[in-house]
């Protein structure tokens, strides 16, 4: 007769005396989902190509070349692509920033449009250095660099070349919510840089769920300039504790892989995001109240108005 096999390391096995059970330690590992807070970069695909196409340009220029001339052209055309990728991205990160945030000011350098500027001149460059210099070929070069900026336009697209939120309100308010968050998600940003030296792919991901946490906060900040003064303490003091530990912890960590500062450091962002999650819905519930204090005013005064223009009658 057929026994069922299960021991202590069977999924449903027992653990031996003192140990956890292995479900348990499944469960505390799975408990933080690895992607969750984090958004994929649009055209991930599309820029790895840019640079990897100059790559393919500057080490034949190196080795194959037949010329001095035609080698320093490739070089500058594939030195060119490379900033043009580089600038890319950055123009997409921009403006995936600028599209999240329900007020925001304008990138102040339009990256994607340089970025097509200057995939047009290394394109040119690139002809330019395998043909010639005659008229005819110079013309011919501009034209393909052309195109190739017009395609690098098409695919990724312009900057974002006005604010966004700022339409009729007050702009004084609206500035400073906008250079209020901009410090903020700078902190959440050496906050990330730091938890990446500790090489622990799922703090790495507790600290994103706990990002995306602080900048639901964010959101509702710019949809109610009003409530940045109630939430002053949250885009100051508190995140700059929370890179704080943030270094601190990713110092000691990678020294000594102490399971027990682990804890307490995950324990640390539990109780933060918690804290940040009730300072929302706080600022909820107080636009709502403000919101129906409003409404009752306004009925009180149309019903004093209604029963002046009836004694008038």
């Amino acid at each position: 007769m057929s026994k069922r096999f299960g021991g202590e390391f069977s999924p449903t096995g027992q653990a031996r005396d003192g140990d956890t059970p292995r479900e348990t330690v499944t469960h505390q590992r799975m408990e933080v989902a690895p992607f969750k807070g984090r958004t994929p970069l649009r055209h991930g695909a599309k820029i790895n190509i840019l640079f990897l196409l100059p790559l393919l340009t500057i080490f034949p220029a190196v080795i194959f070349s037949s010329g001095v001339t035609q080698m320093a052209l490739d070089l500058a055309g594939g030195a060119m692509l490379l900033l043009s990728a580089w600038l890319t991205r950055d123009g997409v990160r921009a403006e995936d920033a600028y599209n999240e945030r329900k007020v925001a000011r304008k990138p102040a350098i339009p990256r994607k449009i340089f970025g097509a500027v200057g995939t047009g001149i290394g394109v040119a460059l690139l002809v330019l250095g395998g043909s010639g210099f005659e008229v005819s070929e110079i013309v011919a070069a501009n034209v393909v660099g052309a195109l190739a900026a017009g395609l690098h336009l098409f695919s990724f697209g312009l900057d974002p070349l006005t604010n966004k939120g700022m339409e009729g309100v007050d702009t004084f308010t609206n500035d400073r919510v906008a250079r209020k968050i901009d410090e903020a998600e700078a902190l959440l940003t050496q906050q990330k840089d730091a938890i990446a030296r500790a090489r622990d792919r799922q703090l790495e991901a507790r600290v994103d769920q706990f990002q995306a946490t602080v900048r639901q906060l964010f959101r509702q900040i710019e949809e109610d300039p009003r409530d940045l003064n109630a939430a002053r303490r949250y885009l100051g003091v508190y995140l700059q504790g929370a890179r704080d530990a943030t270094v601190q912890f990713a110092s000691l960590f990678a020294n000594k892989r102490d399971d027990q500062l682990r804890k307490d450091y995950i324990a640390f962002l539990d109780d933060l995001e918690q804290n940040f999650a009730a300072r929302k819905e706080t600022l909820l519930i107080d636009d709502r109240t403000n919101f129906d204090v409003e409404i009752e005013v306004l009925q009180d005064r149309l019903r004093r108005e209604t029963q002046y223009l009836e004694r008038q009658g």
